[in-house]
This record gives C-alpha cells, structure tokens and sequence, in this order.
C-alpha cells in the first residue's frame, strides 16, 4: 500500500510539475505585454502560487490543516533560501546570457518591508490559531499590498534607469513590449491550461501524500513542508531559471517575483486555508496551533528574516546565494529534529 501511495504522489508531482511549466510560458508572455516589474510582483506572483493555492484549498477544506499551514511554511522556508541560491548562481555565473557580478536588490523596499511585516503578523497571530477575524486580516494585507505595488508601478511606468555599481551596469526596465493578438491569446491559453492542470493533479496529490505518511508512519505536516513545496514552487522555478539567465532586468523581476510571491503565501494563502477551514468546520472553525506547526512557525519566520538581512544591501552575490543553500541545507535537519506525532490509520 505504501509503494501504492508513492508512486501515486510522484506521478501526480509530474503531472502539476507539466501543468506549472505551462502555466509558467503563459504568465511570461503576458507580462511582456502589461509590464514586468509589476506582472513580477503580481501576475506572475499569483500564478506561481496557484499550485500551492490550490494544494491549501484542498487539504484545508478535507479537514488536514496542518498540511494546509505546513504546505505553505515549506514555500517560503524553500524559496528564501534554496530558491534565492539557484537564481544568484544562474545570474552571477556562466549559466546567464549576461553574468553579473551581483543582482541588485535596492528597488524592492516595499516588498522587503511588506514581507517582514506579512511574516511577523502571521507568526503571532499563529499563537492562538487561526480564525475568521485573522482570515479577514490576511485578505486586507493581501489588498494593500497589491494597491501598493499598483501604485509604485505607475510611478514608474517607462523608465529606464541605468546606474553603474562597481564597474558594471545594472539596468532597471520598466517598458512594456509589443505583443501580438496571436501571441497574447497563446499566453492565454497557456495560462488557463496550466491552471486548470494545477487544479486538477493538486486534490489527488494531497490524498496520495496523506496515505503515504499514514502508511510510513511519517508526519504529515513534515512531508507537506519538504515535498509539497517541490510541487506548489515548481512554476516559480521555472520562471526564475528563465529571468535570472537573461541578464540584470530579466534577474530583477525574478526578485520581485520571489518576494512578491512570498508576501502572497503569508498573507492570500493563509487566508484561503482559514477560508477551506472555514468551509469543512463551519463559520466559527479554528486552525489550532499545534506544537509541530509552531515549531514550523517559528523556524520559517526566523530563517525568512534572516534571509532578508543581505538583501536590505545594495547587492546579493554568489558568496550570500552559498549561505542561503546552506541555511536550506540546516533547515531540513531541524525538521526531522522536532516533536511531531506520526500519522496513524
């Protein structure tokens, strides 16, 4: 039963790994026509996480909350660390088109700031669960920050800013391109095909995840940390691989995608698993928090954080990218370090 479960998880992993990369060419495409920056922080945010969006809606609202909470710690522990490292080493080396010496990070204040904050408020209001009221409070941070950026985008819209850091030029773009109706309803297509892939391979992926800690006797809340995030980060990935080797602007937006994308997880993602709650147990439902998730809480919050720390700087290079590998690296020792009950039939 347990080889059964395996094998199932695995090829329902391939199956919304296809349907990210897809959705991933679509978001792309589309952001060429209506502005990268921005499309990076939002469209594209939005479409990166729709995997673990839609892995969130399905576990929270078939009652398993800690893969719900747990699915979303593991992005962003993933990506603020393991997914930060692969970006810096395809920027700043021969993998890029146009290795730079470093990816300057200075013009993403908002979104440093908005994901300190959206980390801190999720950590603490995790101390008594989660309910309807912070539901609400997530979808507000959600707003704002989305009003934000739309905001700062039109401030910004068609400049281009060249600066030069030592010896090399970073260049800022914020010019839209022209994109034909043919192209652009390719992207489209696209885009609603991988969505609909993601949708469809998230619900069986979650219930062969669950057999197999039921049958391994793992924790299922350790799994959903370490492998769903392989799956719900896949387009993201992706789509960094792809900015990251085309040079100073295409690895630009890849940063304003990751932050972007985290912001999301910390506050539209925890509201849609408060909302799934919500729908399995009613209005007044709660997502307790339990000794394993606030372990996990505790971990990702502090490891976000330190994360950011190098990136308050002008630059991120190789040599922080290594650090961030390892900090991913320490992580998931520490997770099979900590309490937790294993699943039982």
């Amino acid at each position: 039963m347990a080889e059964n479960n395996l094998l199932t998880m695995l090829l329902w992993l391939g199956e919304l790994t296809a349907a990210s990369f897809v959705l991933s060419y679509g978001a792309e495409h589309m952001s060429k026509k209506y502005g990268a920056k921005f499309v990076g922080r939002t469209l594209l945010s939005v479409a990166t996480t729709l995997p673990e969006i839609a892995i969130v809606v399905y576990a929270s609202a078939g009652g398993f909350y800690g893969t719900a909470i747990g699915a979303g710690l593991g992005s962003n522990l993933l990506m603020m660390t393991l997914g930060l490292a692969i970006m810096l080493l395809v920027a700043t080396t021969r993998l890029s088109k146009a290795p730079l010496k470093g990816i300057d990070v200075s013009p993403f204040k908002l979104d440093k700031i908005f994901l300190i904050i959206t980390a801190v408020a999720s950590a603490v209001m995790f101390i008594d669960g989660y309910s309807f009221y912070d539901g609400f409070i997530f979808t507000g941070l959600f707003v704002a920050y989305l009003a934000m950026a739309l905001r700062e985008a039109r401030a910004d819209k068609k400049k281009t800013t060249e600066n030069k850091v030592d010896g090399h030029q970073v260049v800022h773009v914020e010019e839209t391109e022209h994109v034909t109706n043919r192209q652009m309803l390719k992207a489209v297509l696209a885009f609603v095909a991988g969505t609909a892939g993601i949708f469809i391979g998230a619900e069986p992926f979650i219930h062969s995840l669950e057999g197999f800690a039921i049958d391994s006797g793992v924790s299922v809340i350790i799994l959903a940390v370490i492998i769903s995030p392989i799956a719900g980060e896949m387009p993201e990935k992706i789509s960094m691989i792809l900015l990251a080797r085309k040079g100073a602007a295409g690895a630009s937006i890849a940063v304003a995608n990751v932050l972007g994308s985290k912001v999301l997880n910390n506050t539209l993602l925890l509201a849609v698993a408060v909302f799934g709650a919500m729908a399995h147990g009613g209005f007044f439902e709660v997502i307790h928090a339990t000794e394993i998730l606030q372990y996990q809480m505790i971990l990702v919050t502090t490891v976000t954080l330190i994360a950011l720390v190098p990136m308050f700087k002008k630059e991120m290079g190789l040599k922080i990218g290594i650090v961030l590998a390892a900090m991913y690296a320490i992580s998931l020792v520490i997770q099979f370090l900590l309490p937790h009950e294993p699943m039982v039939h």
